[in-house]
């Protein structure tokens, strides 16, 4: 399952790693891809995961998910 996620706020490199570490740290996450000039972050799901689960994760780091 993939889940693509629309974030603003990212500005840099150091942001894409900073939230694909917080959603890799999730258990139900197998990798995130995240890009700071598309503002999106494509999610591999292993289980089903409720999308206030990653939101949280992403918004914890100050970042806004729309």
């Amino acid at each position: 399952m993939e889940v693509t996620l629309k974030i603003e706020g990212m500005m840099c490199p150091h942001c894409e790693a900073a939230v694909k570490n917080a959603l890799e740290a999730l258990p139900t996450v197998e990798s995130a891809a995240v890009s700071h000039e598309k503002g999106t972050a494509v999610i591999r799901l292993s289980a089903d995961t409720p999308t206030e689960t990653l939101k949280a994760a992403v918004e914890a780091l100050d970042y806004k998910v729309v």
